[in-house]
């Protein structure tokens, strides 16, 4: 493993920690979903934007043939942001966050149909891996209450952000990672603008600092190093990488909202940090 492919693996696990914050965020901030989204993503393109003022990127779609994908991606976030956070709600840190890493399962089955590449069957194996750590995780589930719900939300934004990835993917070598993350977060800005007027907004003023941390750091940052990874990752090995995520959402929440993980967290999560390190490796002698 060179120099380089260890800092490009530091930014990619730096941005894993970064947009593990999300969960407990989610959890916490006392306000509608959609709000909640809305809020998380008009600060991120905010931020964003003087970001790359400042850096003087070019922040405009270069060419027209590239709006429909770039659209597409950001609206496949918007549904992945909004069913994950109902998730968060429905459950709570661990489920929301577990049912959703279902997506490295799904990017690894979809990106043949995305590029030219095979199906890799280490991917298929270590998915699997990080579907049975996922399963481990997982307490037991009652279907009478609303568990169930939370994961199929997790599980559906998991898809959304598989694809998600796999459009954006053909666009990182010609954008910056801020710029295409400043794009979408204004797409999915305009897109919710309907819910401040529609759903309740009176918890916003108190609300405003978690946000802000949501928008920024969670967001702005976190995302915007992820796409960046693109560019030295394929989609399946970032999200396989990013898939310790849990363990750091499980950490976060046990530490600010006191929910205790059990046994079955250390094993599952432990099976999921194995498949992070393989993969490390692995990426490293490409």
């Amino acid at each position: 493993m060179n120099n380089q492919h260890r800092q490009h693996l530091l930014l990619l696990t730096l941005a894993t920690l970064l947009i593990s914050t999300s969960g407990t965020l989610g959890k916490f901030i006392d306000l509608p979903t959609p709000v909640i989204i809305w809020g998380r993503s008009v600060i991120a393109a905010f931020f964003l934007f003087i970001y790359c003022r400042y850096k003087k990127i070019n922040i405009k779609i270069k060419s027209k043939k590239d709006a429909p994908t770039i659209i597409l991606s950001a609206l496949f976030m918007a549904g992945h942001w909004v069913t994950y956070f109902y998730a968060l709600k429905l459950s709570n840190v661990a489920i929301g966050m577990l049912s959703m890493f279902t997506f490295p399962v799904i990017t690894a089955l979809l990106e043949p149909f995305f590029t030219k590449t095979k199906l890799n069957p280490i991917h298929v194996l270590l998915a699997i891996m990080v579907l049975l750590g996922v399963y481990i995780l997982a307490p037991e589930i009652n279907f009478e209450n609303t568990y169930l719900k939370g994961i199929l939300f997790g599980i559906f934004s998991a898809l959304c952000y598989a694809l998600r990835n796999l459009i954006l993917k053909r666009h990182v070598e010609q954008y910056n990672g801020s710029a295409l993350m400043m794009q979408q977060a204004f797409i999915v800005t305009l897109v919710l603008l309907p819910v401040m007027f529609t759903m309740d907004t009176s918890n916003l003023a108190t609300q405003f600092p978690y946000l802000i941390i949501l928008g920024l750091v969670t967001t702005a940052i976190g995302h915007s190093l992820f796409i960046g990874s693109l560019k030295h990752f394929s989609v399946s090995t970032a999200s396989i990488i990013g898939s310790a995520q849990p363990i750091f959402g499980i950490i976060i929440a046990f530490i600010f909202l006191n929910e205790i993980p059990n046994i079955n967290t250390f094993i599952g999560g432990s099976l999921i940090l194995a498949t992070v390190v393989i993969e490390s490796i692995r990426s490293g002698k490409k």
